[in-house]
């Protein structure tokens, strides 16, 4: 009995981690704006004297009711988060946010999903 409740135990445990990691973000980039859906251009720094705001692009795949959550960070500090549902099997979403001059430096956004598990995380520079 102890052998059978140990393989069900495992079965469950396997089957909740593979759902976890079923879906995946298939891109993931910082674009200065986006348009029909999609980014314009993708950008690894901007300006502080050119460019006030940056926007977080990610197309999301297979995650279709999870909850996916951008969280920005500066300094090792989080700024700002933004949760959204996955409501299909192909999804894009952005979140974009206004900098002030003396934000300048390093910034990263982490993908999240549903239970705060980091998909993907990318950086860029505002000099």
């Amino acid at each position: 009995m102890r052998k059978i409740l140990k393989a069900i135990l495992f079965a469950i445990a396997f089957g909740v981690a593979s759902s976890a990691i079923a879906g995946e973000v298939s891109r993931a980039m910082f674009t200065t704006s986006i348009q029909d859906r999609e980014p314009v251009i993708a950008v690894d720094s901007i300006n502080s004297s050119s460019f006030s705001s940056i926007t977080f692009f990610t197309e999301l795949n297979d995650l279709e009711g999870h909850n996916i959550t951008h969280q920005w960070s500066y300094d090792g500090k989080v700024m700002f988060e933004k949760s959204f549902e996955v409501n299909g099997a192909r999804w894009r979403v952005w979140t974009s946010k206004t900098l002030l001059p003396e934000w300048t430096g390093s910034w990263t956004v982490n993908v999240l999903d549903d239970d705060r598990t980091v998909l993907t995380s990318k950086t860029f520079e505002y000099q």
